[in-house]
Formats: structure tokens, C-alpha cells, sequence
């Protein structure tokens, strides 16, 4: 529970409604810590002003415990991964297969009807991003489950949740890397990494990691570098300049999304190269400043296409080896731990810590 911003959390005892119709209550086995989640405690998340208190976590996967009417893609038993971008289903946005974009569907911590399933004392409990996955059940609507093998790991596969299908869909979706192409990543945490194993599985000859943690770095040569930067010790620019001739990498994903770190990032680009924005700014609103190039194509990254396909499709790679999950998991703890999780994403050589509810 998290009564306000920069509050610690509390782990307590609330109501959870029944499921109504088109809901969806699943038993939560594992939620994963994000960056998303640190903003929102932060308060840097101006859709969530005023939506207190409420329930973080938006990276989980868990088991269909029951259902409520009219509800026909799920049942009792199902094993599902949470998607935080379910969309209306309606407007034309969601018609064209990517409902990050819904135009009905927004962020305020209610669900889909406008009401919350969550209250203590009668009071409103709010929902981070449709799910808050912090906790031991959640009732969801039915677009946000997205229905998966029985032998995939709950515990592991949530983080397909939020930070795999990011980094995926900022490589195959919104930048279309085709193989042979050089790529430079600033920022090797839990979504950065996913952005240099997407690299990897879409081909790119060269991929350049980028961070002031060497352990994070290390990490980034086992899902899929061909090169290191620490940006304490040189100058990202100057070394991908180095690595690509003197012409720029074809590809820049900024996963920090600071001003300095986006302009840094668009500087390492060819003349025609493209810069996708993945992470959220810090503040949310921040200004940012760059020379008009209009052969560059800048754009802002995240989860593309539709979660149904994309999800079950890397949870078939991960189960078949050619998605590295458990090496993102530095950390599991058990709910009532759930600040030093927050700890844990703050320290620079943690990659993603999964809050386990206690058995």
C-alpha cells in the first residue's frame, strides 16, 4: 500500500471484491520490481495524481483463481502473464493491433469500468496500471490476462510482463532493426538488457552497451554485446564513432531517458540513424533539446503490437533457451520485503528483484 509519493509501502490486509462481470481473479506467484514502479512512488507519474492509496506492480503473472460473467478467454486453472497495456478494444488504435496508444483506455488507477476492486474501511484502494501486482490476488479484467503454457515458470516469466516486452518491442516493433545493423544501448538495467537480447535475436552485428556500472556491463556482454562503454572512463560518442567508422551507429536506444543521456544517445547515430526513447523521463515532463536533423528519425519506444501474441511468442523462446530470463533475476523476496526491493532496484548491480507472495 502505498498512501502517498516517497512514503514507504506498508504490507497490509484489504478488501478485494468479488470478480463482476468481465473480471478476472488471479492468485499472484511472482511481480517484478520496475523503474515504472519507483516513479509512481515517487510521484513522478502525473496520471496517478491523487490516486492514493494505492497497489504498485504492474510485472506480474500468476493463476486464474475465478471468474466473473461473460468472460470466455480465461478459466479457473489458466495460467496467465498480466499485461499492463489491455486497451478498450474499440477505437482505432486498438483496431490497428497497438493498444499502447488506446484513446478510451487511460491510466488513473481504476479499471476499465472506472471503479476500483480494491477498498479498506470502505475507502477506494487504487490500481497501478490496471493490475497492482503487489499482493497476493488481484481481480483484473479479462484483456489484461494473457493466457500461457502450464510449464513456464510464473516466478520468471513475469518480468515478459513489462521490461522483456519493452525492450522487444523497442527493437522489432518501433525501430524494425533488420540484421546486420549496428546498435547502441545507454542503460543496462532490467529493460536496457532486454533491449541488447532483442539486438541479439533480431541479428545486429554490433551492439554497443553503455553504463556507469561495470557489473551491469558485464551482464550486457552475457545477453549479447559486441562492446562496452563505461561512460565514467570514456566518451560514449567518441567510441561509437571508433567502433563504426566514423559514421554513427544505425540505431540508438536510450533506456535513462535523462535530457544529457537522449542527447548523448542521439549524437551516437548516423546522419539518417534512428534514436528510440524507451525509458520514462525523469521528471515525466522533461524538456529536451536537439539539433534539427531531419534525416534522423527520433521516436519513443516501449510494448508494440498486441500482448496476446508477443507474450505467449517469448515465453516460447524462453522455455526453447533463446530468452534469458533467471540472469535478470538478482533478487527474490517475499512480499513483506517489498522496500528493500525498492532498495534493491536503487543499487547500481541489481538487475530486476521478483516479489514471491509467502506461502
Amino acid at each position: 500500500m502505498l498512501y502517498g509519493p516517497n512514503e514507504e509501502l506498508r504490507v497490509e490486509q484489504v478488501d478485494l471484491a468479488d470478480p463482476l462481470s468481465g473480471d478476472v481473479l488471479v492468485r499472484i506467484v511472482g511481480s517484478g520490481v520496475c523503474g515504472s514502479d519507483a516513479h509512481a512512488l515517487a510521484g513522478e507519474l502525473p496520471m496517478y495524481a491523487g490516486s492514493f492509496p494505492m497497489v504498485l506492480g504492474h510485472e506480474a503473472a500468476g493463476v486464474v483463481e475465478a471468474v466473473g460473467s461473460d468472460v470466455r478467454y480465461v478459466r479457473p486453472g489458466d495460467h496467465v502473464v498480466l499485461g499492463w497495456i489491455p486497451g478498450c478494444g474499440h477505437c482505432a488504435q486498438c483496431w490497428n493491433g497497438d493498444p499502447r496508444h488506446c484513446t478510451q483506455l487511460g491510466f488513473s488507477g481504476v479499471l476499465y469500468d472506472g471503479a476500483t476492486r480494491l477498498s479498506k474501511d470502505g475507502q477506494p484502494i487504487y490500481h497501478m496500471a490496471h493490475i497492482a501486482g503487489f499482493a497476493e490476488y488481484a481481480v483484473v479484467g479479462e484483456r489484461t490476462c494473457v493466457k500461457i503454457r502450464e510449464d513456464a515458470p510464473l516466478e520468471k516469466v513475469c518480468l515478459i510482463g513489462c521490461g522483456v516486452r519493452t525492450g522487444y518491442g523497442a527493437v522489432f516493433g518501433n525501430a524494425k532493426v533488420e540484421p546486420g545493423a549496428s546498435a547502441l544501448v545507454i542503460g543496462c538495467g532490467g529493460v536496457g538488457l532486454n533491449v541488447v537480447q532483442s539486438l541479439r535475436l533480431a541479428g545486429a552485428s554490433t551492439i554497443i552497451a553503455v553504463d556507469v556500472s561495470d557489473a551491469k556491463l558485464a551482464l550486457a556482454s552475457e545477453f549479447g554485446a559486441t562492446h562496452t562503454v563505461n561512460a565514467k572512463l570514456a566518451d560514449p560518442v567518441m567510441v561509437a564513432r571508433e567502433i563504426t567508422r566514423g559514421a554513427g551507429v544505425d540505431y540508438a536506444f536510450e533506456v535513462i531517458s535523462t535530457p544529457e543521456t537522449v542527447r548523448q544517445a542521439f549524437d551516437c547515430t548516423r546522419s539518417d540513424g534512428t534514436l528510440v526513447v524507451v525509458g520514462v523521463t525523469s521528471p515525466f515532463d522533461a524538456p529536451m533539446s536537439m539539433p534539427a536533423s531531419p534525416r534522423k528519425t527520433v521516436m519513443s519506444g516501449g510494448p508494440t503490437g498486441t500482448q496476446w501474441v508477443n507474450t505467449a511468442m517469448l515465453v516460447d523462446l524462453y522455455m526453447g533457451g533463446r530468452l534469458m530470463l533467471d540472469e535478470l533475476i538478482s533478487c527474490e523476496r517475499p512480499l513483506e520485503e517489498v522496500n528493500a526491493a525498492f532498495s534493491d532496484l536503487r543499487a547500481s548491480e541489481v538487475a530486476r528483484t521478483v516479489l514471491r507472495p509467502t506461502d
